[in-house]
């Protein structure tokens, strides 16, 4: 891709601990693609982006300053440095290869709210699936944004989707999760969650309220605490996880979810939720624990 004069081109000292496919890869975003070029283009806090790597700079497409400040920058984490958080962890050897193989990955910092929904929806499904219904969530329910001749939606607030119904939601294509999602705008609409609520909560609390919300389980909520709130302490769960703790640290046998969750709460403590992420992608990408 080309840098115009309207593309705003971002010299980043950390550009060994930022790579745009590991970002977006590794399980934590559904809103953003690959193009072709090797750019990616999406949508998060109600503002679209297109945005590549180009040398030692990161180059975000026809966006104003005042958006890199206000969003992008925190959207990215770009004020973390990665390259302590990889220090501590890779001084165990298993940690040690997976930041090596996803060694650009970056937490995102996703609206809550957006993150609620998204994990709801991600419960038992594959990402090209969840990936679908959460366009078709915002495309009718969201507002319109034109961006690079292009229309893109923005994620629908609580209030937008005040009063929807399960027949509202048919639409989308959810399944059994439409009410999951009607009982969670009930919630936040009636005042008896917030965002601001929830953020002011200690991890257990938040977990807690959060599993208030009828379909958020244990792992959908560690994952909305982990990608929606940035509590590092969280680490959650999945059937990737589980596999690469099993194989890597119980010597292939099987435990429990609750016993994975104790001993990584131990050995990772608050870099519990960068340690999950790079453990993730290492162990799908290398579909560790499958045979």
């Amino acid at each position: 891709m080309d840098i115009k004069n309207t593309d705003l081109v971002f010299k980043y000292k950390q550009m060994s601990d930022f790579d745009l496919t590991h970002i977006f890869d590794c399980g934590q975003c559904f809103r953003f693609n690959k193009n072709p070029d090797g750019s990616y283009t999406g949508v998060a806090h109600g503002r679209a982006l297109t945005v590549f790597q180009n040398g030692d700079g990161i180059v975000l497409c026809d966006t104003p300053e005042k958006d890199l400040k206000n969003i992008w920058l925190d959207f990215f984490d770009l004020d973390r440095d990665y390259s302590y958080i990889k220090s501590i962890l890779s001084a165990d050897p298993v940690m040690a290869d997976a930041i090596r193989f996803g060694s650009g990955i970056r937490i995102l910092n996703q609206d809550l709210w957006e993150s609620i929904i998204s994990f709801i929806i991600s419960a038992s499904n594959n990402i090209p699936r969840i990936k679908g219904i959460i366009e078709r969530l915002s495309e009718n329910f969201g507002k319109k944004i034109e961006y690079m001749g292009k229309t893109y939606y923005s994620f629908p607030t609580p209030k937008e989707l005040e009063g929807v119904t399960v027949e509202d939601l048919s639409v989308i294509r959810a399944g059994y999760r439409d009410k999951y999602i009607v009982d969670a705008v009930t919630k936040f609409n009636s005042g008896i969650l917030s965002a601001d609520y929830i953020n002011s909560l200690s991890t257990p609390d938040a977990k807690k309220a959060l599993m208030s919300i009828k379909g958020v389980g244990n792992k959908v909520a560690d994952c909305i605490l982990l990608f929606g709130m940035n509590r590092a302490d969280s680490f959650p769960v999945d059937v990737w996880i589980k596999r690469i703790m099993e194989f890597c640290y119980f010597d292939g046998k099987e435990q429990s979810i609750k016993t994975i969750s104790e001993f990584a709460a131990k050995k990772f403590g608050n870099f519990g939720g960068y340690a999950q992420q790079y453990l993730f992608f290492y162990a799908r990408e290398n579909r560790i624990g499958t045979e």
